[in-house]
């Protein structure tokens, strides 16, 4: 994974050397020999992540740190503090300042560039999902997010060491609802059924390779962006980069400080709520994109992929497929006496109920206008007649509520149409449905009409309607 990498020091050896380190991966390394320059590159250089020494003349780390992280421009690149410093309250004041990761002077290479393309990999997702939520705005969204109506986070302790655990927890249960679990098969369970903020983890489990939970817990969709914080020895440097590589997004080391611990699990439930946010509002914008606003089903664009899609799977299966054109019977004419309101909760009116008269595999969208498409898998054409009847007594029975309070019946013709085999296509479809609409309308509306195909075309007929329903059936006959 290459990316764009800022380094920031005022002695130029130390500059040189991450240089040449980092370029032999294939970063692309800049370097500023000031905060106030590493704060002008950044204005006009996207980066992926900033090296920051924290003694440095003028502007220090901490506080170039604490600038970027406060600027909403920059805030979502990381940040790495590399300093002679390390005592324990000098990586709180880093942290504090907004820093993603604390490393000690001299710094390993293989751990410095295992955090390195840990970090750049975590930012590019968010990088995605922002991108992506971006488009909302272009779709009139805004987001109605209210932090204070978010629950508390919970956090999950997976350690088999008793007093380990009840330390991590203690120190955490003040701030968040913690549940602890010594079994990593049980806790895998546990976090793919449940809803964590983070997940923290002993690196050294006695009766389970913790690395391999780690591993489990990124190949689960539902716990592939939960922030997992290793706990682990000073002496563990080798496992932690390699966990770093399988996507651990931070650790501790021991003995562990409360107050980084809460620093630490703070920032990751953070980011965890922000990415939840952000993949609401992707999932809001994907919504948008392929859902007709008024009568929030499906839209066109979403019907012609999804037809395409169910084509191929009846062909693959040998299976049925049928689908039905509804159109409401002289809606011009409910427009022009009524108003377009009065049309409009029309629309609304009759996509709720054909919503409510749908099974799960079927599809209803707007076609567009007054039209409506019902696609049904796994349906022939019979079985599609009997259910577009149905549908259609059902949006005849019952009188819609206009605007002005008054109410009005309203009817609508179905055109219905099947699956042919292989040759056949959603066009083919669509237009033989098209036809049978059509005939529909022709012979009276407020009725169905079936179409056997080109391999039935033959004598029309009309079959009448039973007694009380001035409705009938009109289908091609052999």
């Amino acid at each position: 994974m290459s990316g764009r990498i800022l380094v920031v020091d005022d002695v130029k050896a130390n500059v040189r050397l991450l240089e040449a380190r980092l370029g032999a991966e294939y970063f692309e390394v800049r370097s500023a020999v000031s905060g106030a320059q590493a704060l002008e590159i950044l204005a006009d250089w996207p980066c992926d992540i900033v090296l920051l020494d924290v003694m440095m003349p003028g502007l220090d780390g901490f506080e170039v740190c604490r600038r970027i992280k406060t600027d909403p421009r920059l805030a979502h690149i990381p940040v790495v503090l590399i300093t002679a410093l390390d005592r324990s309250e000098d990586r709180i004041r880093g942290l504090r300042a907004g820093a993603d990761e604390f490393l000690s002077k001299p710094v390993n290479d293989v751990a410095l560039v295992a955090r390195v393309r840990n970090l750049i990999g975590l930012k590019r997702l968010t990088d995605e999902l922002r991108l992506r939520a971006q488009t909302g705005s272009q779709f009139g969204l805004s987001s109605d997010f209210d932090p204070a109506g978010e629950a508390p986070a919970s956090l999950l302790v997976v350690d088999d060491r008793p007093g380990s655990a009840e330390r991590l927890a203690a120190a955490l249960s003040r701030d968040y609802d913690v549940a602890v679990e010594p079994s990593a098969a049980q806790a895998l369970l546990s976090a793919s059924n449940g809803a964590y903020d983070t997940i923290l983890i002993n690196l050294r489990l006695a009766g389970y390779d913790a690395l391999r939970l780690v591993s489990q817990l990124r190949s689960l969709d539902r716990t592939r962006l939960v922030p997992i914080v290793l706990i682990a020895d000073a002496d563990d440097t080798a496992r932690v980069t390699r966990a770093l590589d399988l996507g651990v997004n931070d650790h501790l080391v021991r003995p562990v400080d409360k107050t980084e611990l809460a620093i630490r699990v703070r920032t990751q439930v953070s980011r965890k709520r922000a990415i939840d946010r952000l993949a609401a509002d992707v999932e809001q914008t994907l919504a948008m994109a392929v859902t007709d606003p008024l009568s929030g089903l499906r839209n066109r664009r979403y019907l012609e992929t999804h037809l395409a899609s169910e084509l191929q799977q009846a062909a693959d299966a040998g299976l049925p497929l049928a689908l039905m054109l509804v159109d409401i019977d002289h809606f011009k004419r409910i427009n022009d006496l009524h108003g377009h309101d009065a049309g409009d909760g029309v629309i609304r009116d009759v996509a709720r109920r054909l919503r409510s008269h749908t099974r799960s595999l079927d599809l209803a969208c707007r076609f567009g206008g007054e039209e409506f498409v019902m696609l049904m898998p796994e349906t022939d054409l019979e079985r599609a007649a009997g259910i577009a009847e149905r549908l259609r007594k059902v949006i005849e029975a019952e009188p819609f509520r206009l605007p002005s309070a008054d109410e009005m019946l309203v009817t609508v013709s179905i055109g219905v149409a099947a699956y042919q085999g292989r040759g056949d296509s959603g066009t083919a479809m669509l237009k033989r449905a098209d036809q049978a609409l059509y005939r529909a309308k022709a012979e009276g509306r407020n009725r169905i009409a079936l179409d056997a195909g080109a391999s039935q075309a033959g004598e029309r007929a009309a079959i009448p309607s039973s007694p009380g329903n001035a409705s009938g059936i009109a289908a091609r006959r052999r």
